[in-house]
């Protein structure tokens, strides 16, 4: 339904070292589906509110569907040792 469709947002995410580049900050409440997709050179992956992509080799992609039911700021990350310390993280918002 248009309903549903509304509540569902469409986030892109590149990952490379060391830094996560997202197609926008912020989503309204509801479910965000985050397509992560490895640029860089080395594995990583994408976590966000407890959830997180398998492994990413190079050139690898993940789709991450997150239900948002409260507004807030929600931190992610990159799970390997050493990538959120040297800039793989960030704060997305939900309006």
């Amino acid at each position: 339904s248009a309903r549903s469709a509304a509540l569902l947002a469409k986030v892109n995410v590149a990952a490379s070292e060391f830094k996560f580049v997202l197609s926008k900050k912020t989503a309204r409440r509801g479910v965000v589906v985050f397509k992560v997709k490895n640029v860089g050179k080395i594995s990583h992956d994408f976590e966000i509110k407890g959830r997180k992509t398998k492994m990413l080799s190079p050139g690898q992609s993940a789709t991450l569907r997150v239900t948002f039911l409260r507004k807030g700021s929600y931190p992610y990350k990159c799970t390997v040792p050493g990538h959120a310390a040297a800039g793989m993280k960030g704060v997305f918002k939900i309006t």
